[in-house]
Formats: C-alpha cells, sequence, structure tokens
C-alpha cells in the first residue's frame, strides 16, 4: 500500500471516528432532554396531586367563605343621619312581631338570637340588616362574605356569614346559628332550647330565618332581598350610605326596626343610639 493510500484510509478513519463521536454526543443530549423533560412531567402531576389532596382535606363548610373586601365591614357603621333619613325605608313593620314567654339573656344581658342558612336568600338580605344594627351596639371580629345559592331565588346574592364570627357589646349578647352551609350540609346545629323557640315562633314552611329579640320580638324577612340583586359585596356597602338607594331603603330601614327592638328589650342603651331619630318613634309603636 502506498504512502498516499495510507493517508487516504487514516484520513477516513478519523472522519469516521469524528462522526461516531458527534452522533454519541448527539444522543446524549437527547437522552438528557427527554430525561429532563419526564422529570417535569412527574413534577407537574405530582403538584397537581398535592393541590388535589390539600383541597379534598379542606372542611368543605369552609370552603364558601372568605374574608370580605377591605372597607366593605366598616361601612357597616352608617351616620346617624343616614337612619334617621331613611326611617323604616322599605322595611314592613309588620315583620316584626311581640311575643310573650321567658325572658331570652346571657349572663344578664338580653340575647338576640339568629337561625339561617348560607344558601337562604331572605337570610342573605337580613343578615346585612342585622350587621348594621348590631354594629350600633358593639362590633364583629370578623365578618366573612358568602354568595346565596345559586338555584334558589335570587341567585348568588352577595351577603355576610356569621359563622366563626365573634360580637362583642355591653348592651346585649348575639348568638348566630348558621345551620346550614350553601351546600345544604350541616354547619351548626341549633341547641334544644334554640330549636323549641324556632319551632313554635316560626311560620310552617318559613323556616329560616328566624331572629328572636330577647324572646319579646320575632322576625323573619322584613325586605325584599330584590334589592341586592347583582351588587357585589362593594357595592351593597357602599349603598348604605346613600339614604335614597333602594339598598339603604331595604336595609338600614329593617336596621331601625331591629335596632328599635333592641332598645326596648335592653332598657335603652346605649342612650346615644335609642334616642336618635328615629328609634324612639318606631319603639313607641311596638
Amino acid at each position: 500500500m502506498s504512502k498516499a493510500q495510507r493517508a487516504r484510509d487514516q484520513s477516513a478513519r478519523a472522519r469516521i471516528a469524528a462522526q461516531q463521536a458527534e452522533q454519541r454526543r448527539k444522543d446524549q443530549r437527547r437522552r438528557t432532554l427527554a430525561i429532563g423533560g419526564v422529570a417535569v412531567v412527574l413534577l407537574a402531576v405530582i403538584a397537581i396531586i398535592i393541590v388535589a389532596l390539600v383541597n379534598r382535606s379542606s372542611p368543605p363548610k369552609q370552603a364558601a367563605s372568605g374574608g370580605l373586601p377591605a372597607g366593605v365591614q366598616a361601612k357597616l357603621t352608617v351616620p346617624a343621619a343616614s337612619f334617621a333619613s331613611v326611617g323604616i325605608g322599605s322595611s314592613s313593620a309588620q315583620a316584626l312581631k311581640a311575643v310573650t314567654g321567658p325572658a331570652l339573656a346571657t349572663g344578664g344581658k338580653p340575647e338576640m338570637l339568629y337561625i339561617g342558612a348560607e344558601w337562604c336568600p331572605y337570610c342573605a338580605a337580613e343578615r346585612w340588616a342585622m350587621a348594621v344594627a348590631l354594629s350600633r351596639f358593639g362590633s364583629f371580629t370578623p365578618l366573612n362574605g358568602v354568595h346565596s345559592s345559586a338555584t334558589d331565588s335570587y341567585p348568588n346574592t352577595a351577603t355576610l356569614t356569621f359563622y366563626g364570627s365573634t360580637y362583642t357589646s355591653n348592651y346585649l349578647v348575639f348568638t348566630p346559628v348558621e345551620n346550614q352551609d350553601v351546600n345544604h350540609n350541616l354547619l351548626q346545629k341549633p341547641t334544644a332550647a334554640q330549636q323549641a323557640l324556632w319551632t313554635k315562633y316560626q311560620p310552617p314552611g318559613d323556616s329560616y330565618p328566624f331572629i328572636d329579640i330577647g324572646n319579646r320580638f320575632v322576625a323573619g324577612v322584613t325586605y325584599d332581598p330584590q334589592v341586592l340583586q347583582g351588587l357585589s359585596w362593594t357595592q351593597i356597602a357602599a349603598a348604605l350610605h346613600n339614604p335614597s338607594s333602594p339598598v339603604a331603603k331595604g336595609v338600614l330601614g329593617s336596621a331601625n326596626l331591629l335596632t328599635a327592638a333592641i332598645c326596648k328589650v335592653n332598657g335603652n342603651a346605649p342612650a346615644s343610639v335609642c334616642s336618635a331619630a328615629p328609634i324612639p318613634a318606631l319603639e313607641s309603636g311596638l
């Protein structure tokens, strides 16, 4: 074999070796990319599984609740002039009925009992009125937001829930019982004594809401929930400060009725609330 032929063979072998080495490098890169892709997919699957397990382990009764938008709870405190301007508004004075029986009280204070359900659209309306009225006598920590049932009357009404809240007052005790959540699951069970009052005073077929103020006055639906339809928590809270709005006429009118009943059972305290218009006039008619 000539020297030229040997050179040509060596050159060919070198090219082949180089090509083989390049192919090995390409194969290695493909394997690396494939392994990396599998790892990414596995991590994504693991993340999905973890999220699903966390969601499944969370109590369903909490799923509907959440913090209210900033500023909503603060707007439940309404200026006295707005209450005076609205008066009874579009609420129904006949919805508040006088009853007789042993006084409902706790720790020397009159007690206001509420039994409702988070899915109930009529409860959704009444919670706004109760929260506004009770904010005149004390404070809540905290209040959360829910929507009423999407398949009932006045669907998806933005409202509050008293579940998990604490109410502090020097003038009365507020005892809320949110009996069912938005999915009709049991949330809080009334005591035997609460159930007895509920059964005694609530008209057949009108299970929710039930409000008993000191066992001297009871109420159910006090205004039309229609005024809240399509509004957000923020919009409802803002409308409370516009006495000419349908929301204010419904919510503040009902809050005035509830306030008058509370003042009647607790000896008109505090005077700053119970002597402010229109409470004395409403109280005299109870």
